[in-house]
This record gives C-alpha cells, sequence and structure tokens, in this order.
C-alpha cells in the first residue's frame, strides 16, 4: 500500500539565498494567454466567488471564479458587473450536462475569458465530450479549466481532451465530505507530486486542503502553477452573504460546501447524499488583508528557497517529513502551552 503525504506532514528546507528583499521576488504567471501577478483562483463556490470577490481579486492580480449555482441570467450579470468595476481577467464556473454549452455561451458573450469546468469527480467520459464541445465552439478564445482529479493518469487524460488547466485534489476542502461519505481521495500535496511528473504542459491547480500561505508555497514547490482556495476567503467582506450578529456582538458569515444539503436545497430543490457541510465562519472584514499576507507569505516562503521566481522554487525545493512532535513545534505553540 502506497504511502501518502499532506501538507501537514512535511517542511521546505531553507537553502541559501542572495535575496535582500522580498520586492525582488516575481509571482508572475499566466493561464494561456492570461496573465497575473498571484498565483491564487477562489473557488467557484455560491458563499465565496461572485462580482466583489472576482473584481478585488483581479485588482491583486489574482482570478476571482464566479459560480454557477443560479440561472444563466444571473451569472452571466455577475460577470457583467464584474466588467463594469474594472475586472480584467473574469472566470465563470460550468457544469458537464443540461445547459452546459448554454452557460458558457453566454458568459463568454458578456466577457468571461477563462471557462472553469466545475465538477467533483472530473475523471469522467461526460468531461471529455465537455471539453471537445468547448474547444470547436470557442478555440483559443477562452482558456479551458477542468477538474477535479487526484492522479496522474486522470490529468494526463484531461490535458489530453484539451483541457489548458486541470484542477488537482479531490476531498482535502474544508467543508468537503467526499472521503468520509465515499471513502475516496488523495492527499492534495501528493495529487500535486503527482501531476507534476505529466509530459503535458496543462497548468496544474491545486485545490483542497490550503489552509496557509505556507501550504500555497509547498503546493507551488511540488508542481502546482496556482492554488484554488475557498476557507482562507470566506468571511471577507467580498464574499456573499449577509454578516449575522449573535447576541453578544460576534459577526459571522456562512460557508458552505456546494454538495451540503443547504446548498443543494438552493440550488437544485431537493437534496441527494451530501458530500459537504455548512457552516458560520467569523467575520474576517476586507478580503485585501488576507491577500496581502498571502502575497507576503509567498514571497518570503520564495525567497527562503533562494528563488526568484516560481519556476526557481520548483527547481530547487527540497522537501522533508515531520514527526508528530515537530508538526507540534511547527505551530505557534506557545498559545497551547499557556493553557
Amino acid at each position: 500500500m502506497k504511502q501518502t503525504y499532506s501538507f501537514d506532514d512535511v517542511l521546505l528546507v531553507p537553502q541559501y539565498s542572495d535575496i535582500k528583499s522580498r520586492s525582488e521576488v516575481n509571482t508572475n504567471c499566466a493561464l494561456s494567454k492570461f496573465k497575473f501577478t498571484l498565483p491564487v483562483i477562489s473557488s467557484p463556490m455560491d458563499t465565496i466567488t461572485e462580482t466583489n470577490m472576482a473584481a478585488t481579486l483581479s485588482e491583486a492580480g489574482a482570478l476571482g471564479i464566479i459560480h454557477r449555482y443560479n440561472s444563466i441570467r444571473d451569472q452571466a450579470q455577475l460577470v457583467v458587473d464584474a466588467r463594469i468595476q474594472g475586472t480584467k481577467n473574469i472566470g465563470a464556473a460550468i457544469g458537464i450536462s443540461s445547459d452546459f454549452l448554454e452557460r458558457a455561451v453566454a458568459v463568454v458573450d458578456v466577457g468571461a475569458n477563462i471557462l472553469c469546468i466545475d465538477v467533483a469527480h472530473g475523471h469522467h467520459s461526460m468531461m471529455k465530450k465537455a471539453i471537445a464541445d468547448l474547444k470547436n465552439k470557442f478555440g483559443d478564445q477562452v482558456h479551458i479549466m477542468a477538474g477535479n482529479v487526484a492522479t496522474l493518469d486522470a490529468f494526463d487524460a484531461l490535458a489530453s481532451w484539451g483541457a489548458d488547466s486541470v484542477r488537482v485534489g479531490i476531498g482535502g476542502g474544508s467543508i468537503c465530505s467526499t472521503r468520509i461519505v465515499t471513502g475516496h481521495g488523495v492527499p492534495t500535496l501528493q495529487s500535486v507530486m503527482e501531476c507534476a511528473k505529466s509530459s503535458y504542459d496543462a497548468k496544474i491547480i491545486a485545490d483542497g486542503g490550503i489552509k496557509t500561505s505556507g501550504d500555497i508555497v509547498k503546493a507551488l514547490a511540488a508542481g502546482a502553477d496556482f492554488v484554488m482556495i475557498g476557507s482562507m476567503l470566506a468571511g471577507t467582506k467580498e464574499s456573499p452573504g449577509d454578516v449575522r450578529a449573535t447576541l453578544n456582538g460576534e459577526k459571522f458569515k456562512e460557508y458552505r460546501g456546494m454538495a451540503s444539503k443547504e446548498a443543494q436545497r438552493d440550488w437544485r430543490g431537493k437534496s441527494s447524499t451530501p458530500e459537504g457541510v455548512a457552516t458560520m465562519v467569523p467575520y474576517k472584514g476586507s478580503v485585501n488583508a488576507i491577500l496581502a499576507d498571502i502575497e507576503g507569505g509567498i514571497r518570503s516562503g520564495l525567497s527562503y528557497t533562494g528563488a526568484r521566481s516560481i519556476s526557481e522554487l520548483q527547481a530547487k525545493a527540497e522537501f522533508i517529513l515531520q514527526s508528530s512532535a515537530a508538526q507540534m513545534e511547527s505551530n505557534t505553540h506557545i498559545l497551547w502551552r499557556n493553557k
């Protein structure tokens, strides 16, 4: 039986560096012809990405993927509104059944230039047909992001079918219960390491289990070109939903998986076996402060490896395993030692 590793199991070994300032580090990245300065993509969930999140991420050099859990008209309007706010690159999520092509045409017509085929298990015959239909319709006009997958075979399949980038990770999200319900999944870091062996040039989007900027650096070092995050952006001013206050004045916002009972009932009118949960998270204020911390963490992470770019990080990175005691030491243990 194969041993697998997650973000908390490993550390990157610090290496010689002549970088005098984090400003020397270049975090530029691209999806096809679309350029970014921060390798971060927001998850296409209805409590994470609508117009305000997409516009704010764009301003920070990152990418927002507007969710698909609404009518085609409503999703297209969110894209229009993001354009009005000056969003340069806009992603829009679609599925692989029923109205996916109609939805794709609608959002592309009003300004979306990246389509995210948003499916829990992307290594599927319907995914192959969906990619073919989209490529036939749009050619190189839009970037096709597909997923999710967990293995090298699956990554190679989607890349060979025409996907320009692939979301890598199944069951690792903070509000995802796929591994509990189905018994299937692979730790995201392990999946990224495996998919990085591919001979295809499709971009790797590490998706799931990312909790900190350090996890982002580890994902990039393992071979990811971008990371997709949800929980780190949840509860912010820019995330959809109302701020709710408790009797003692604490503020919260809803955060839910799109396969949770609550989400399924809202967008499908019924619920099948859930593979996600819904919860309330503390209100965090503007996402700008979080994005600044993420960018700073990435720049510091690269400098510890002596790398001025993501590609140089990947060439120089050396991982080591942590014992359980080392994992405790890696945390801010003064906080629990004094309890």
